[in-house]
């Protein structure tokens, strides 16, 4: 009988702060009242489904979000460095009213090319992102064959996730919209991944 890998794909919950449309990376913020709220909502919905791990990005709003949902499975949050976000560099915490402001050049660098750019201050680029991410999803997915688990991440990483198994272009990504609090499911059968659902509720 064929093995399927099953995949619930999740992005963190709504953060504190947000109501400022910051760029976070990896600065290491928490989980609003709401975005908590959001993380119990998937938490609740994957009630039933058989999970046999749950894996996160280490950064607090990844993993605090793990913690909600792994609680209606009992089993353990496997936080890995990873599966954090985008590293921005000068630009962490900004908003993007003060990127235009202060950094208009680097932005039109950015649209020109990217997949290479690299913020101010030796943050990642793109390519950088998904050359991690890819990585860490196959180690994952060697150590989960024929399991249903759940991934935490964040909007760039669950981009790039998602990119990957869609087959498209590294440079599509921003095609994929994640918001807050949403739910992707991919499943991994013999014949290669099939995406079932993306931005879900």
């Amino acid at each position: 009988m064929e093995k399927v890998t099953r995949i619930y794909l999740v992005r963190h919950g709504l953060v504190e702060g947000h109501e400022r449309i910051p760029v976070y990376g990896h600065k290491d913020i928490g989980l609003s009242e709401l975005g908590r709220c959001q993380m119990e909502y998937i938490g609740e919905r994957l009630k039933y489904a058989e999970v046999n791990g749950v894996f996160s990005s280490d950064l607090k709003r990844g993993v605090d979000s793990a913690k909600i949902i792994a609680r209606f499975h009992n089993v353990r949050v496997t936080p890995m460095r990873e599966l954090r976000e985008l590293y921005l560099g000068e630009w962490e915490g900004l908003t993007l009213s003060e990127l235009r402001e202060n950094y208009p050049r680097e932005l039109e660098e950015r649209q020109s090319d990217i997949l290479n750019f690299r913020p101010p201050g030796g943050g990642e680029t793109l390519l950088e992102l998904f050359g991690r991410v890819k990585g860490c999803m196959e180690r994952i997915l060697a150590e989960s064959e024929g399991k249903n688990i759940v991934i935490v991440g964040h909007g760039g990483v669950n981009r790039a996730i998602l990119t990957l198994f869609l087959g498209m272009k590294w440079e599509e990504l921003y095609k994929i919209h994640q918001d807050y609090g949403c739910l992707n499911i991919i499943e991994f059968h013999e014949k290669g991944p099939i995406i079932k659902l993306i931005n879900g509720r």
